[in-house]
């Protein structure tokens, strides 16, 4: 039976955007980037009320249906919890479509705030484990989910039968040399297309360079970033995006063209150039700038952080990190 959390309750999350595949790793390895979406939610006794701010503004549905909103009721139920009513305001960095987790976000930070209002029920919030799992139920793979949770770069897979899937995953720590340089267009795609483009089958011979690059490319990312460009060679889904989104692949081979190693971030079409230099070239910058690119340096992002909040009776509401301060 599930216990009604009363009216008044209020909680804050703080959740970072993410890159998914990085090249090789298709549909495990991630990273959080530095781009934060925030999230308030409050229980009322009825009713439903949304308010969205910054990216998806004005675009995303204000009903049940909302990403954020689902993910709070799936994390209160998961706790043996509902509510009544909720108020729930975003305050969204993170761009929509591009790449970069969006969707992942919106889902870790739903259930982040759940457990927010969870822990001052006096019962056990959710674990990272949990969290993982619940999260990535939504989207059918963990990578970018595990690393909006765990913050960082991880390593994600997936256990036991296709119709009970155990989402897992584990943390990396990126070398400390490495710079993160997202390139981020104003062209949005859907995931749903671009995964469509993607071939059913592939060769052993493409299977098997995957696997050696993908292996690599942990080596890369923790000890060895002298081999970043070897390790983001990839040969499963970028190649086959690329007539999907033909700007995205000439940027990307233009920054590889001139040493530096990059990948398509997620599905795209946001580009994620890896560097151990501390600027790009100037050539790159420019390409990126003058074809509709947005780069700027980021740093690793943070794994989401949730909290309770004062309730502010369906005021603006706080900033999620001035709630946590």
């Amino acid at each position: 039976m599930m216990q009604n959390l009363p009216a008044g309750l209020a909680a804050t999350a703080t959740v970072a955007a993410s890159s998914a595949n990085l090249g090789p790793g298709f549909d495990s390895l991630g990273l959080a980037l530095s781009l934060y979406d925030e999230i308030y939610v409050e229980t009322t006794e009825s009713g439903l009320r949304i308010d969205v701010a910054g990216e998806g503004a004005g675009q995303v549905p204000l009903d049940s249906s909302h990403l954020v909103v689902r993910a709070i009721q799936h994390g209160l139920r998961a706790a043996g919890m509902c509510a009544p009513g909720l108020v729930v305001r975003s305050r969204n960095a993170i761009p929509h479509s591009r790449g970069l987790g969006s969707s992942a976000a919106a889902v870790v930070g739903g259930l982040a705030v759940a457990n927010g209002l969870v822990a001052q029920s006096d019962s056990k919030p959710l674990s990272d484990v949990e969290l993982v799992q619940l999260s990535s139920e939504f989207e059918g793979h963990p990578d970018n989910a595990s690393a909006a949770v765990l913050g960082g770069a991880v390593v994600s897979w997936t256990e036991g039968p296709a119709t009970a899937p155990r989402y897992r995953a584990a943390g990396l720590t990126l070398h400390p040399d490495i710079h993160l340089f997202p390139g981020i267009p104003l062209v949005r795609s859907s995931t749903a297309e671009t995964r469509a483009v993607l071939p059913d089958q592939v060769s052993h011979v493409d299977a098997r360079f995957n696997l050696s690059r993908a292996a690599l490319l942990v080596v890369a990312l923790t000890e060895r970033p002298d081999l970043l460009m070897a390790a983001t060679e990839d040969r499963l889904h970028q190649p086959q995006r690329a007539a999907a989104m033909p700007a995205s692949a000439e940027y990307l081979q233009t920054l590889r063209r001139c040493g530096v190693a990059a990948v398509l971030s997620g599905a795209g079409p946001a580009v994620i150039a890896l560097s151990t230099e501390a600027e790009l070239p100037a050539e790159v910058v420019e390409y990126g700038a003058a074809h509709g690119f947005t780069v700027n340096e980021m740093s690793v992002g943070q794994r989401v952080s949730w909290a309770a909040a004062t309730p502010n009776g369906g005021e603006s509401a706080p900033s999620a990190k001035e709630s946590m301060s």
